[in-house]
């Protein structure tokens, strides 16, 4: 076979200009970012579900920093419904329907998966989970059974699919999904596991997240049982842990470099038993094909109607690629760390 010159140019070129075209290709993969924000416990009944009726809104002070990310998550740690009968426990959270409405304007996604969805039974838990839909709040950790509840909630956003899964493993089980009822998705290590797995194999995800509810409450440093857990599943695959149910912030950690945020603490709430309860943090996450690039904290100091301030003055746990450690940064700017100029 003969060719003629011009061919073969073409085929030189067409050589070197491929692998060229491929490595800026995967460059582009990995510019392209996702910022994404997590908030602690959420309870919309009491005085903020009383602000909400009055048409104000409890979130409002956190508005300028929740628009700093393109998606934002939160617990909500009440049943949001009218039916069902409350159960026998201490607390017991349920908000009106329309307090969604408020909830929304703020947050895209919650997790359902902790020991308050559970309040008022499981007619009540259904009953939300059509509110939820019909007001556009996507929810994971959660569902009509089983099956549901485990299957992680996928977001894609600039190029990026994100898979968020929630687990409960605060006692007592007795509000797990089954094969046939609705209810949480509770922790065990070998389905967390599997599920995570399964976010990236079956479901295409680049990035898995879980948000877990654990821990015991009013202690200020994670468990034994919590770190265990959090390694597991970055071993398994997680890009990064996040969790709250303690009321209290807890400590945070760089594992195999990537993040865990073991508590964030209370954030819309007006049962407070204590000082600590009433600080809170959010979590902000870029995020790209490789994983987390950089994550910050902001500090939220609740009131006595359950509102939560910002707290400029303060400084909280932050890091991004190429620190050594875990360093502080000031609230003072909205800014979120990873657009900061070296």
């Amino acid at each position: 076979m003969i060719f003629h010159l011009s061919t073969v140019k073409k085929i030189l070129a067409a050589s070197i200009t491929l692998p060229l075209l491929l490595q800026q290709a995967h460059a582009d993969d990995k510019s392209r970012s996702v910022s994404i924000l997590f908030a602690g416990d959420i309870v919309l009944d009491g005085m903020p579900g009383k602000m909400i009726a009055e048409g104000k809104d409890p979130l409002a002070p956190f508005s300028d920093i929740f628009k700093t990310t393109d998606i934002r998550v939160a617990n909500l740690e009440c049943v949001v419904a009218t039916s069902g009968h409350a159960a026998d426990k201490n607390f017991t959270f349920r908000a009106a329907p329309k307090t969604l409405a408020t909830l929304r304007r703020h947050f895209d996604a919650v997790s359902i998966a902790n020991n308050h969805s559970g309040d008022f039974g499981r007619e009540a838990f259904t009953e939300m989970l059509s509110h939820l839909n019909q007001y556009q709040v996507k929810y994971f950790g959660g569902g009509r059974q089983l099956h549901e509840a485990h299957a992680p909630l996928l977001i894609e956003k600039n190029g990026l699919k994100i898979a968020l899964l929630g687990y409960n493993e605060f006692m007592p089980r007795s509000f797990e999904a089954t094969a046939s009822e609705a209810g949480v998705a509770w922790s065990e290590d070998e389905q967390v596991v599997a599920d995570i797995r399964k976010a990236r194999t079956e479901s295409g995800a680049d990035l898995v997240i879980p948000f877990m509810h654990w821990g015991w409450e009013n202690d200020k440093h994670s468990t034994a049982r919590q770190q265990q857990l959090a390694h597991l599943m970055i071993d398994a695959g997680a890009d990064a842990v996040i969790g709250g149910h303690p009321h209290v912030i807890q400590e945070t950690e760089q594992y195999k470099d990537k993040p865990i945020i073991y508590s964030l603490g209370n954030f819309v709430i007006d049962e407070l038993d204590n000082e600590p309860q009433t600080r809170g943090w959010i979590t902000r996450l870029e995020l790209n094909k490789s994983g987390v690039k950089a994550w910050d904290t902001r500090l939220a100091k609740i009131n006595q109607d359950g509102v939560p301030m910002p707290v400029p003055e303060a400084a909280t746990p932050c890091w991004q690629q190429g620190d050594a450690s875990i360093k502080l940064c000031s609230n003072a700017k909205i800014d979120f760390v990873s657009t900061k100029k070296p």
